[in-house]
């Protein structure tokens, strides 16, 4: 079972909007195991949208299309429907009453036009799909073995009729599969290196388990997608192939999508230890202690943060030596090290995560490469430092290197 979805609107076009629609869309699909063949997104231009339509019916059995559907002239969407199933508009007398209910209700004043009274067109052959929350009805209508549906635009009106017209009328009317997805994420691994090390599991997947990498910044999702008409089929194998995975690469493993977050794990086992932790950050810019601090309750374990931009700040607040710096540079792996050790002293907490590098774009107080970064995790029996290269562009510097805390520090707590 295929469905497509056109999203029509110069304004997704030019960027001045992003099309949130078809993902909701997409997500709300996939749960009831109709998989989506395409997206498209197209002008409001009537060869445009007849395009479009004439492909879409090629290749899905559902094709759902957003937007175009207001009281303006530059609204074609309705009457471009109209001539591909070769219908006409007429006037649906429940949706006019609920036209002038809304416009009695929040216009009082101002009397209904033709423009808007124009709402109530639909095409003849189209079921009508009521919109509480808007002018613009949704429209079911079936064309040569096709279901065309048609819906506002406006996020919130498109997500009602989606949820309480849309999805219950396609369950009822098609026999469709059950689709399932798990998601294991791992961290500290590359794709390349990941893939090596799970290529004889993925070569003997069954042909209906099919996996995905989703590499992001430091860490990669492995999805397992499943697709049959038993569930708990699909299920037991899904289930069955995760703990094959896990056995194979437990090291680099922390959850599955379901699971919390990387940092509210972290807090859970800070707070189930009664154990506490400190930043002192450099160039992540009090980042690693702005995710901590948003999760409820992290008074109990986070203590506080130093965040050391500039080398005078290390020195005088932080009271790294001015030696050591000359010694070995402000971007180093001693000076990472005194950083954590001094946030650990200065709040009295048992853990320290420090950061120092040179996120770029120039090199600053440092002739390290830019991209070169030490993580140093401090904890109550010893310190522990890595060298990463990150890369050259700023954000993803910034981002792997706080996604390469959390996972150092998981891994100290773990072993402590």
């Amino acid at each position: 079972m295929y469905a497509e979805i056109i999203t029509i609107g110069d304004e997704i076009l030019i960027g001045q909007i992003v099309d949130t629609n078809s993902a909701f869309i997409a997500k709300e699909l996939n749960k009831i195991g109709v998989s989506v063949y395409q997206i498209t997104s197209i002008q409001d231009d009537k060869e445009h949208i007849l395009t479009a339509l004439k492909e879409a019916r090629s290749r899905a059995q559902i094709v759902i299309i957003t937007g175009g559907l207001g009281p303006t002239k530059d609204d074609i969407t309705k009457h471009t429907i109209c001539e591909f199933l070769e219908d006409t508009l007429v006037e649906d007398k429940q949706v006019l009453e609920h036209v002038e209910a809304l416009f009695a209700k929040y216009y009082k004043n101002k009397p209904l036009s033709q423009v808007n009274k124009n709402q109530a067109l639909v095409p003849s052959k189209a079921e009508v799909l009521h919109n509480n929350f808007g002018t613009a009805p949704g429209m079911w209508i079936e064309n040569k073995k096709t279901v065309f549906i048609s819906l506002p635009g406006v996020p919130f009106e498109m997500k009602n009729l989606i949820t309480t017209k849309v999805v219950p009328k396609i369950v009822t009317q098609f026999n469709c599969p059950h689709i399932l997805h798990k998601t294991i994420i791992t961290y500290g691994i590359g794709e390349s290196a990941l893939a090596e090390r799970i290529e004889e599991w993925e070569t003997n997947l069954p042909n209906f388990i099919k996996l995905a990498y989703l590499p992001s910044l430091g860490k990669v999702r492995l999805r397992l997608s499943a697709k049959g008409v038993n569930k708990q089929e699909l299920v037991n194998a899904v289930d069955k192939e995760c703990a094959t995975l896990v056995s194979i690469i437990p090291d680099v493993i922390y959850g599955t999508e379901d699971d919390e977050a990387l940092e509210s794990i972290i807090a859970s086992l800070l707070t189930k230890d009664n154990k506490t932790l400190a930043t002192a950050e450099s160039f992540t810019g009090g980042k690693i202690a702005n995710i901590m601090t948003a999760i409820p309750g992290a008074s109990a374990y986070f203590k506080g943060s130093v965040v050391s931009y500039a080398t005078e700040a290390k020195e005088n607040v932080l009271k790294v030596s001015n030696a050591i710096i000359k010694e070995h540079s402000v971007v180093s792996k001693e000076v990472a090290k005194e950083m954590a050790l001094a946030a650990k002293k200065m709040f009295n907490t048992d853990f320290a995560i420090a950061t120092t590098g040179n996120a770029g774009p120039t090199k600053g107080d440092s002739n390290a490469e830019v991209g070169t970064v030490f993580i140093a995790i401090a904890t109550p029996k010893k310190i522990v430092c890595e060298e990463f290269m990150m890369g050259s562009q700023r954000e993803r510097v910034v981002e792997k290197s706080v996604n390469k805390a959390f996972e150092m520090l998981r891994k100290e707590i773990l072993n402590f």
